[in-house]
């Protein structure tokens, strides 16, 4: 007589918003082989429609866990208010880019249905790695959100930019993960797991003495140095940055930050505190480099996209500077940022995609000349997330960096912090050069036109809304920033 077949208890709770994105997508693909082929908005509200529902699955998840956690498949991936707090940036990130791009891409010839469908599956990428209790599923989430956003950035092929873009990014990309998973198996060699908890116990036993764990975290610190696009590993980000999609541009510069930085903390809080590597010193240099170094190359550009991609480097080097301040104040910081710079960013690109000039987008500095007197209105809104890129008060972005800055002088950091604030006064030529073109300049040629979008406009006034939002009452969320670190410290 066979005994009877045990099967295992899987809870899927901890997975419960990636499945909502994923239940989506599903309903995305069956939806696109359906008439009307001709026209696919339905297919952006859909999509649009599923980031809402994992998000309020996202808040009801943090009001049904408390302060607690849900562990699933022997701890592989963990549902606590760390992972909770980066879905909700991840999903207003997605929710924007969806927005922005249902009108743009139309206006291109390029709708299609497998362009929210590769979305709707990075974003479950992003959300994995900020879950992942493991390095197998990092990885694993990494990559998902990866390959998706290589077919999306090449996604315009009537652009020659376009496919170069794709195949550097993807190249680049691929070597990274080599690097990444060739760190994940050192160490394994040296702790005997992959899992996170179980790295750290094997950390305070002794295997932190092995000069293999220092190679494989070094080596996992490329491949995150190429996701968050820190120096020296941003090489891959101006040129991905002007040939991807605008929308998508967005989405690389605000989603797959988030989610990088999710797994960075995740791994350095939880398996290296009892390491005997001097990390922070480490990241102090990457800090420091980073930020300068996007903001000297941003001084130069003449294309908006590409002096974005060099402000993106920057910020990457604010947020590092939580990093290496540390505790509840410096990790919550940058969770803090992270949310900040998601709004400011998409409006800062939703802005520029609205606009057309002689039949293309107006990504050129030239282009913004005279805006203020055609488009007061969107000047405006451009303006603003200028200014909170800057670092202007009562915006966001002020006191996102007066947070991590702050953070960096409470322990002990203040040259880190001086160097942040004098880059901070170095971005903004760049940023108000381009106020001035809107401003004082008299429109030279063409005239720039505005393309008519109500969604393109709808997440513009949503990102509109964080930054003066975050920036006017920002201590409810910092505060739940902070909570969501302190379980990662103890």
């Amino acid at each position: 007589m066979n005994p009877a077949l045990v099967l295992p208890i899987v809870d899927l709770r901890p997975l419960l918003p990636m499945l909502v994105l994923a239940a989506t997508a599903v309903v995305v693909i069956l939806l696109d082989l359906l008439p009307p082929r001709e026209r696919k908005d339905h297919l952006g509200f859909v999509s649009a429609l599923g980031v809402v529902l994992a998000l309020v699955t996202t808040y009801w998840m943090t009001f049904s866990i408390g302060g607690g956690e849900l562990r699933g498949f022997r701890g592989m991936v963990v549902l606590d208010p760390f992972a909770l707090f980066f879905n909700v940036v991840i999903g207003y990130a997605t929710g924007l880019v969806i927005l922005l791009s249902m009108d743009y891409i139309r206006r291109e010839g390029q709708e299609a249905g497998e362009f929210y469908i590769l979305i709707l599956l990075s974003s479950l990428g992003m959300m994995l790695m900020a879950s992942a209790g493991d390095l197998i599923i990092v990885f694993l989430g990494l990559e998902t959100m990866s390959i998706a956003l290589y077919v999306l950035t090449g996604f315009f092929r009537h652009r020659l930019e376009a496919g170069e873009a794709s195949l550097k990014y993807f190249l680049m990309g691929a070597f990274a993960s080599g690097f990444f998973l060739y760190g994940i198996a050192l160490i394994f060699g040296a702790t005997g797991s992959t899992n996170l908890d179980r790295i750290a116990n094997a950390v305070a036993a002794g295997a932190g003495r092995d000069p293999m764990l220092a190679i494989g975290f070094g080596l996992l610190l490329v491949g995150f140095g190429f996701k968050i696009s820190s120096v020296p590993f941003h090489m891959w980000a101006p040129d991905a940055y002007e040939g991807a999609p605008t929308s998508i541009t967005a989405f690389i510069a605000t989603g797959s930050k988030a989610a990088a930085f999710a797994s960075l903390l995740r791994v350095l809080l939880t398996s290296l505190r009892g390491a005997p590597l001097d990390w922070p010193m480490l990241m102090w240099g990457m800090a420091a480099i980073t930020m300068t170094v996007g903001n000297v190359v941003a001084l130069a550009q003449q294309n908006i996209k590409r002096m974005l991609a060099y402000s993106s480097i920057a910020h990457v080097g604010y947020m590092l500077v939580g990093v290496v301040a540390g505790g509840s104040l410096g990790n919550g910081s940058v969770l803090f940022y992270l949310l900040v710079y998601t709004f400011t960013t998409a409006g800062a690109f939703g802005a520029v995609l609205l606009l057309e000039r002689n039949g293309r987008e107006a990504v050129q500095l030239a282009d913004y000349g005279g805006l203020a007197t055609r488009h007061p209105v969107l000047a405006v809104a451009l303006s603003v997330f200028l200014l909170s890129l800057i670092g202007i008060p009562p915006t966001a972005g002020f006191v996102g960096k007066f947070y991590l800055f702050g953070a960096a002088v409470k322990s002990g950091y203040v040259w880190l912090a001086v160097i942040g604030v004098l880059n901070s006064a170095v971005a903004a030529y760049y940023y108000l050069r381009l106020i001035v073109f809107m401003y004082m300049r008299e429109p030279e040629g063409a005239p720039t036109v505005l393309a008519p979008s109500f969604s393109g406009a709808l997440a513009l006034v949503v990102a509109l809304w964080g930054v003066v939002q975050l920036g006017v009452a920002p201590g409810p969320l910092f505060d739940l920033a902070q909570a969501a670190v302190i379980p990662l410290l103890r």
